[in-house]
């Protein structure tokens, strides 16, 4: 069993880049770099042939965090990624996110060329970072684990699920949400203890996605996909029961589709269709993000925003890199991007270190940490020639003899009661209250009953005579018709027998007594003077019941006194 928690950090904009294709035909007439390598400036001609527009807009300014133009793979990797892996390997998650129009590049910036080892792209170069990084904290226990999911279609599906040991997915991959944020249920999750394994999984999945050709684009990529890299860490010389958690979402978007610049037709217009729709909602979901004023986000319109729900607006570091191609034909699609881009910037999220704590390592510590702090107090006692403590909670022993001090006490045979503890002190305060709750219990019974002493034979005597007892001292009554009373009742009495006159037990004394010529034990009076004694009721009335057991487990019982209580009201 575990538990995590995320140390809040501080609320940070998302990055975005630009990163623009090289070609031979870049209009450097529309497309003008600032002087901070950060602005991009847009003009875009008036097209006569559409007619005159008077408030037609001609040019835009775009700041973002860089332009990247015929930048390398590695200052893509340098500038981009390389910090947000940095910080996932600390304990934040991150995510990058490659966005476009057609043919500019993304897929080439995520996965990179597999013909030449220079040219991989962000994805396979955030691997061999994490593994390097590994090497290099042999105090560390790294474990790294990967999954690979394609949204294609708006359905989701396990590009690793062609894996021997893996297999297809019986029920349907769905989304799912709790504390710890957003997960795909029925993913498959991959352990990778060396670096080429784990680029054999990124392989065995990127041979399962599903591309199409058209005239933009030989392989153009028909769904949308996220890599993600699972890492934790754990101290090897430190016995600590924390460990660090994060998680990478790599993330390759499908371009939107422009179809009368594609040609897409048949299965590829359909597949154009849900990237479109996708895309849309995934813009929207941005918009709503950068509105302060904005109660409700809509993540659920399609699988692509609800699964990148934590990338958005969670406990991440996000960095975009939109794609642009440079050409005049294309400037409107250029336009689009460079929009996403700016909105994405309004993005705010707060990137905190993720903690898991076992919970059973907790308590461990937690013993060695109380039974190290008793040892210290216990040297502390001694060297200061203060009397040892025991800090172990009280046995039985100890809270009989706590209530024998609290009872001497209360009748004055102990002037004090020495105080060792705090636990001593709280056992003395539970015993006080015993002693209360047992006094409010016998004054309940002393109010109800009327007690005999055994050992008074004129007592006994005068009960005996009346019925009450029988000769082995065992109450005996009659039923009425008006409720019951205490003891066996005789053997001649019959069900619906008309029961005899009743007397008060004040009568019955006072009949026997002046039979015998001696006082009347309940009264207190001489059968011939009556005087009142009240010596019977008070003195002499003690409880032959055993205390009753108050709210805490630790009250003791009085022993039964040789007295008996003949009836109730």
């Amino acid at each position: 069993m575990s538990s995590t928690k995320c140390i809040m950090g501080t609320r940070k904009k998302a990055r975005a880049f630009v990163r623009v294709r090289p070609t031979d035909d870049f209009a450097h007439e529309m497309i003008r770099y600032g002087d901070d390598n950060r602005t991009i400036n847009i003009h875009l001609r008036k097209d006569t042939q559409r007619g005159m527009v008077a408030n037609q807009q001609t040019d835009w300014s775009f700041k973002l965090d860089g332009i990247l133009h015929n930048a390398s793979q590695d200052v893509v990797y340098e500038t981009v990624a390389k910090d947000v892996v940095s910080q996932a390997l600390s304990g934040y998650n991150g995510t990058i996110i490659c966005y476009g129009q057609m043919g500019a590049g993304k897929t080439y910036t995520m996965t990179g060329a597999t013909d030449t080892y220079k040219h991989r792209g962000i994805l396979p170069r955030a691997l061999q970072q994490v593994f390097r990084t590994i090497r290099e904290r042999p105090t560390q226990a790294i474990t790294v684990r990967v999954s690979y999911l394609e949204i294609y279609n708006d359905s989701l599906f396990d590009l690793l699920s062609t894996l021997p040991y893996v297999g297809p997915s019986v029920t349907p991959m769905t989304i799912v949400e709790n504390p710890q944020g957003v997960f795909i249920k029925g993913l498959s999750v991959h352990l990778t203890s060396q670096e080429e394994d784990a680029y054999s999984l990124l392989f065995e999945g990127e041979s399962n996605r599903i591309t199409a050709s058209h005239t933009m684009n030989k392989n153009s990529s028909r769904s949308h996909s996220i890599f993600t890299i699972y890492v934790e860490a754990q101290s090897r010389t430190l016995s600590e029961a924390k460990h660090i958690t994060s998680k990478i979402n790599l993330v390759d978007l499908a371009s939107s589709d422009t179809w009368g610049k594609s040609g897409s037709e048949g299965r590829v217009l359909k597949e154009a269709t849900y990237i479109n729709k996708s895309l849309s909602f995934l813009e929207q979901a941005i918009i709503a993000l950068g509105d302060q004023k904005r109660d409700h986000i809509p993540f659920r319109q399609c699988k692509l925003t609800h699964a990148l729900k934590d990338s958005l607006v969670g406990n991440c570091t996000m960095v975009l890199v939109t794609s642009i191609y440079g050409e005049a034909a294309w400037l409107e699609e250029t336009l689009s991007s460079l929009r996403f881009a700016s909105r994405m910037k309004l993005v705010t999220t707060e990137p905190a270190i993720n903690e898991k704590y076992d919970a059973e390592r907790v308590v461990k510590d937690l013993e060695n940490k109380l039974a190290l702090l008793k040892h210290e107090l216990a040297t502390r006692n001694r060297l200061a020639n203060r009397p040892l403590v025991n800090y172990e909670p009280l046995d039985e022993i100890r809270i009989a003899e706590i209530s024998s001090q609290v009872r001497r006490y209360l009748e004055r045979t102990l002037d004090e009661i020495d105080i060792l503890s705090l636990r001593q002190i709280r056992e003395v305060f539970n015993q006080f209250r015993v002693v209360l709750s047992q006094q409010e219990v016998e004054s309940t019974l002393r109010r109800k009953y009327i007690l005999v002493d055994k050992n008074d034979s004129v007592a006994i005597s005068a009960v005996q005579k009346a019925g009450l007892i029988d000769a082995e001292g065992h109450l005996v009554g009659k039923p009425d018709r008006q409720g019951f009373g205490l003891g066996v009742a005789s053997s001649s009495t019959k069900p619906g027998e008309k029961p005899e006159s009743k007397k008060t037990l004040k009568e019955l004394f006072s009949s026997s007594a002046r039979k015998e010529g001696v006082s009347d034990p309940v009264s207190g009076k001489d059968s011939k003077d009556g005087g009142v004694a009240d010596m019977l009721l008070q003195d002499r009335e003690i409880s032959t019941m055993k205390t009753l057991l108050s709210d805490s487990p630790k009250e003791e019982l009085h022993p039964a006194s040789d007295h008996v209580p003949l009836c109730a009201e």
